[in-house]
């Protein structure tokens, strides 16, 4: 859709990016001070924006704002007679909270993504795996406006990922029921559109009580929802792939797009597409001719060749955009632009994973979405934030495990250079489920980030003749959509069957097992493999003394599940295998749920590289020196401020990927060795309050050095931003770390106390610390400490200005912080309605020679005798007459309260109108106009009646707009 047509939906135009714009990080690079002054466990904040996400369909707007929620389910009043059963199950008369004209006046205003969970206590007797966190029936509803010029084109609903279970209505009528969190739910409007002054209301019932998963899958509309207008014959949704294939020695970029119609009739159309290169620059171009049937499908192939691309990378992730038109008469109805990279991949047997016919290993981590504060409804620009500090660790790739994730991810992978291993969700090859695999692989297939489909994760049916079954269809399925990407499962078992699904996969992933590795690649010598899953280690942030009965785990590298092993016991495995071509750490970041190794009251996960927060851990560490090849790194365990401990032999860990390490303790030498880059280098050293200082050597000359200080009491607090700039269009989204420093401005590591928060210029949308057994609301303006460190997420105001954070703590200096609010222009939203009811239907009376009684009334089970019409429909031309208008209406709690406007657009005729028998108004021109009348205020139904007077021959009743809005 053209800018022209959007402003149809909402009436402003946004201007949309298109991909291929280089990417610009987040996060600084990973720059601790050298003398460990002052420093925190994270990057130093930039001064610029993130970069736009490329916009692939701009024919669609959000419309993420304007929502309506209630939390619990809403029943409706019982049916008390036969004709109100009999209307019950027409279309359209959708009862209770789907209803058009339901009263939702006092429900809470949110603006998407929302994830209600987020808000709720953590309670004992709630489900574990789900995080102690009570989740429940929720409802949203929505009401939106079409313009009367977008008749006769195709309208689309798109929510991005609902959880879990959920029915849609659209004006009254079921359009859809999901039972995926993870899919995105896709609706036709176009039979159920209203246009012009008449609202459209989307209602949806989410039942949260329906689990997917085994960890915290939070609750409601946490994606963005979308709104499409398109032309009758358009792109299909997802109807471009177009994935670089290299072949015959050069490049070639197949492009094979998908089209639909709701045209009256079959149409000849031309599939135009243009190669652009970063800069916007045309590389190739071609046209196929395409037929389409009215409602029906079509498509169109055709095939761009390149010389000599340049190649999307790890190091380098440059992307190209392709750029799609469909013409019909010479015109452009429609067309997409879609971010491609051009790279090859496989995976050998016996040396791993190639990229570009170069080895990369694979240094990944298994994500959950999930973020303190926030649970699943992760703002775009967190989401980023996330991917950048596993940028900064080494790692080059993540495991959307187990779900399809949401696309947003993927278009930053595709931005920073990271590959891809993406999940589906059900291992079942039913209709339904069948589906959901369809959409993913046909939604993902562009990005060149992604490199690996797997069927499912760990399914006890693995090792059966079914279950090989099953991956044998769901791969066939996948292969059909792509056949440029391998295949794989996440098996944790049966890898040495008779019979198991590694014999019909492209790469068998392993889920652990590691002890396995060797057999496996001696019996299967021509079979790829992976690590789908390693690690499972435990660790709590700032602590470095496991303790059982607090459920605390050390840093020190040293717990692991029993399935597991420590982070570089599990790595060295991988690292000295080239057959294994890489594998993906359990997980990246902590995660609310699956409490392991303890339970109640803990309430999140210890496996994390970094907290729920994405503060690092020690792992965080381990990972750089094992992982970063293109910049020194090294690092000390622990923090050194231990009062008490003076003279106690204390384990110091140091890791790093240089040659020598050389290990200072108040400037005295008291460990030297050469670099164990996978395993690190540890000493005991008795404990002096001082420095600690590790330098790092590469032959013979000093590359990098760190360092770690006795810190003094608190006495102030202090707030780092990720960014000291913000877009002032109310999407945009923060992480603020809260941390109290020494008299000297240090960094103090074991501070543990309750800090509390204002705000000028903006929102705190969330608060964490990283602990995984705090039982703090994660929303509101206070948050403790834990171990040195506590954070918030930080959305701004709209439009150019400042934001001003203040947090404060008992006798401690508080600290403040400015912000600069640019003034970005908001992505356009799908605007809202006012708050007022259409009377749309009505039930109209036989022609009377006389005029009628108002109290006259058809009886209750008489379904023919007067009929069923809607407001703006006119009665045809007749003789000269009398009709009656009849209808029940039950005011919105702020109309009975205080009384409100009935308002007629458009009656014909003179008319008389009664509210409950009693006159109100009258209409004594019967030419076409308005009609008003107060309604008095009161609960209960109301009974509404109108006596026209046609004077026939010309249309007569009502032919216009009615409604009731609040006073």
């Amino acid at each position: 859709m053209t800018v022209a047509r959007r402003d149809l939906l909402l009436g402003s135009a946004v201007v949309g990016l298109a991909g291929g714009i280089a990417p610009v990080p987040l996060v600084a690079a990973d720059r601790r001070p050298a003398d460990g002054a002052g420093a925190l466990p994270m990057p130093a904040p930039v001064d610029r924006l993130p970069s736009a996400l490329p916009v692939q369909d701009a024919a669609r707007v959000l419309m993420d704002s304007g929502w309506l929620f209630h939390e619990g389910d809403v029943e409706p009043a019982p049916l008390d007679t036969h004709n109100a059963t009999y209307l019950s199950v027409k279309a359209g008369n959708a009862r209770g909270a789907a209803a058009v004209d339901y009263d939702d006046s006092d429900w809470q205003a949110v603006d998407l993504p929302h994830d209600w969970a987020s808000f709720q206590p953590f309670v004992k007797t709630a489900n574990v795996a789900q995080g102690y966190r009570p989740r429940g029936i929720g409802w949203y509803r929505r009401s939106f406006r079409l313009d009367p010029r977008l008749r006769g084109r195709r309208i689309e609903l798109e929510f991005g990922g609902i959880a879990t279970h959920a029915t849609v209505w659209v004006n009254g009528s079921v359009v859809s029921h999901n039972f995926s969190g993870y899919n995105a739910v896709r609706i036709d409007l176009t039979p159920f559109a209203r246009f012009g002054d008449e609202a459209n209301v989307v209602a949806v019932r989410v039942d949260a009580n329906a689990m997917e998963g085994w960890w915290y899958e939070g609750a409601g509309l946490y994606r963005h929802v979308w709104l499409g207008d398109y032309a009758p014959v358009s792109i299909a949704t997802d109807g471009v792939h177009c994935d670089p294939r290299k072949r015959d020695g050069g490049w070639h970029v197949p492009v094979t797009t998908t089209l639909t119609s709701i045209a009256p009739i079959d149409a000849s159309v031309t599939v135009e597409a243009r190669l652009l290169d970063p800069q916007g620059r045309l590389v190739a171009q071609g046209q196929a001719q395409a037929a389409v049937t009215s409602l029906d499908e079509g498509g169109a192939t055709l095939d761009l060749s390149v010389a000599d691309p340049m190649l999307w990378s790890v190091e380098r992730p440059t992307l190209y955009t392709v750029h799609v038109r469909l013409l019909r008469d010479g015109k452009v109805a429609d067309e997409r632009r879609v971010p491609i990279g051009f790279r090859t991949l496989r995976f050998d047997a016996a040396q791993g994973f190639f990229l570009n016919d170069r080895p990369v290993k694979l240094k990944g981590v298994c994500l959950h979405q999930d973020h303190a504060g926030v649970g699943t409804a992760i703002p775009d620009a967190l989401l980023g934030w996330r991917l950048e500090r596993l940028k900064a660790m080494g790692c080059n790739a993540v495991r959307s495990s187990h779900n399809a994730p949401t696309p947003e991810l993927l278009d930053w992978c595709d931005r920073l250079g990271l590959l891809v291993m993406n999940e589906n969700r059900q291992f079942n090859p039913a209709p339904e489920y069948r589906a959901q695999l369809e959409w993913l692989v046909r939604r993902d297939r562009n990005h060149p980030s992604v490199i690996l489909w797997s069927v499912f994760n760990e399914e006890p049916m693995q090792g059966t003749p079914s279950g090989v079954e099953m991956v044998r269809r769901m791969a066939h399925w996948v292969r059909a959509l792509d056949d440029s990407r391998p295949v794989t499962a996440a098996m944790n078992g049966a890898f040495f069957d008779p019979v198991n699904v590694a014999q019909v996969v492209d790469v068998t992933g392993f889920n652990y097992y590691q002890g396995d590795y060797d057999r496996y690649h001696q019996r299967n010598p021509d079979q790829p493999m992976t690590s789908s899953e390693d690690t499972s280690a435990f660790m709590t942030r700032g602590a470095f003394e496991s303790d059982p009965a607090r459920h605390i785990a050390s840093s020190y590298d040293v717990e692991a599940a029993s399935w597991g092993d420590t982070h570089r016991g599990a790595w060295k495995k991988i690292a000295e295998r080239a057959y294994v071509a890489g594998g993906f750490v359990w997980t990246g970041f902590d995660y609310h749920g699956e409490p392991t190794p303890y339970e109640w009251p803990t309430i999140a996960s210890f496996f994390g590289i970094m907290d729920l927060c994405g503060f690092p851990k020690v792992a965080f560490d381990i990972h750089r020196a094992a992982w970063v090849d293109d910049q020194p790194v090294v690092a000390i365990a622990p923090h050194w401020s231990w009062p008490g401990r003076e003279g106690k032999p204390t384990k110091v860990m140091v890791l790093s990927n240089a040659e020598r390490v050389v290990l200072r303790l108040n400037g005295k030498t008291v460990g030297e060795a050469t670099v164990d880059r996978l395993m690190g280098n540890e000493w005991t050293v008795p404990y002096a309050p001082g420095r600690i200082e590790a330098i790092a050597y590469r032959g013979g000359r000093e590359v990098a050095r760190t360092a770690h200080e006795t810190v003094g009491a608190p006495v102030a607090l202090r707030l780092t931003p990720a960014r000291t700039v913000m877009a002032g269009d109310t999407e945009d989204a923060q992480a603020i770390t809260i941390d109290a420093v020494d008299a000297k401005g240090r960094h103090a590591p074991t501070a543990n106390l309750m800090t509390r928060f204002t705000i000028e210029g903006g929102a705190i949308i969330g608060v964490g610390n990283g602990d995984p057994n705090s039982h703090e609301p994660e929303k509101g303006n206070q948050r403790s400490l834990f171990n040195g460190l506590a954070q918030m997420i930080v959305r701004p105001d709209v439009g150019r200005g400042r934001i001003t954070i203040r947090a404060v703590a008992d006798g401690l200096k508080p600290a403040s912080l400015r912000l600069d609010r640019l003034g970005v222009s908001p992505r356009a939203q799908v605007a809202t309605v006012p708050a007022e009811i259409d009377l749309r239907d009505w039930r109209r009376s036989p022609r009377f020679d006389t005029r009628p009684a108002a109290d006259l009334a058809p009886a209750a089970s008489d379904n023919n005798g007067w009929a069923f019409v809607r407001a703006g429909t006119p009665t045809p031309a007749e003789p000269a007459g009398w009709r009656l208008y009849r209808t029940v209406l039950t005011p919105r709690r702020a109309v009975a309260g205080r009384g409100g406007e009935l308002s007629f657009a458009q009656v014909s005729g003179m008319a008389s109108l009664f509210v409950d028998g009693q006159l109100v108004a009258e209409k004594r021109d019967p030419k076409p106009g308005p009609l008003t009348a107060t309604l008095p205020a009161g609960e209960g139904k109301r009974t509404i009646a109108l006596v026209v007077a046609g004077l026939g021959n010309v249309e007569s009743g009502l032919i216009g707009r009615v409604t009731v809005r609040p006073r």
